[in-house]
């Protein structure tokens, strides 16, 4: 079995003081970089992704017209009307600073595409156009992912299920995430999701170990040693 860490969208913008920030979003930096720091040990590939936007995306309500955070249809998708974010080249758009890039092996952007947006790691919205994530990890014959980051409920559900459609074994970091949370119990509904039975995402909660922790297969279990949910 051969494993990548998958840091997604702990940027500036998601981050306090940024204009979607996530509630606890800097909680995540410290979790990424001990799991980093644990995967490069172990040689073991780390990426990160980032929205890349450029500065009149079409989900953002300043184009659009909308209201922040209402439901409206973009290129034949339904789109959430967001704040702008992770504009190409900005402040915003960077890591948070507490993250540490020197463990990265390769950075992948999101959402350069202006008519369609992307919470997906591997695909936009609308699973038209690829990014170049699964290329790179089937080239180093990666098929295992832990995967971590902001926000639950978007892109890391998103990015999750993608790629447990492309075949990848997946884990989620529970204590590495937090979720926009539009509507009180959306992070929650995500894991749900993500670890529904015909699915097969695990959860790792808190006091996981990084180094050891190995899938569950079957139905949902709770594994005592490392205090986590496992869906097979």
């Amino acid at each position: 079995m051969k494993r990548a860490l998958i840091i997604i969208d702990i940027q500036n913008d998601f981050c306090l003081g940024g204009p979607m920030a996530v509630h606890e979003g800097d909680q995540t930096v410290e979790v990424a970089n001990r799991y980093a720091r644990t995967f490069i040990q172990n040689g073991e590939p780390v990426v990160a992704l980032q929205d890349w936007h450029p500065a009149d995306h079409g989900s953002f309500a300043s184009v659009s017209g909308e209201p922040v955070y209402t439901l409206g249809e973009l290129n034949g998708l339904a789109q959430i009307w967001w704040p702008d974010n992770g504009i190409q080249g900005s402040q915003g758009a960077d890591f948070h600073p507490g993250l540490d890039r020197s463990l990265f092996d390769a950075v992948f952007h999101k959402g350069q595409d202006q008519d369609v947006d992307s919470y997906s790691a591997f695909f936009d919205n609308g699973h038209r156009r690829k990014t170049e994530l699964d290329s790179w990890l089937r080239e180093r014959e990666i098929t295992h992912l832990v995967v971590l980051g902001l926000a639950t409920d978007y892109c890391v559900k998103y990015s999750v299920l993608d790629a447990l459609e492309l075949g990848y074994q997946v884990e989620v970091v529970k204590e590495g995430c937090r979720g926009v949370n539009l509507n009180p119990e959306d992070n929650e509904i995500a894991f749900a999701q993500m670890t529904a039975p015909r699915r097969g995402a695990d959860i790792k909660k808190a006091g996981a170990k990084p180094a050891f922790f190995l899938p569950g297969e079957g139905r949902s279990t709770v594994d005592g040693e490392c205090g986590s949910l496992s869906a097979g």
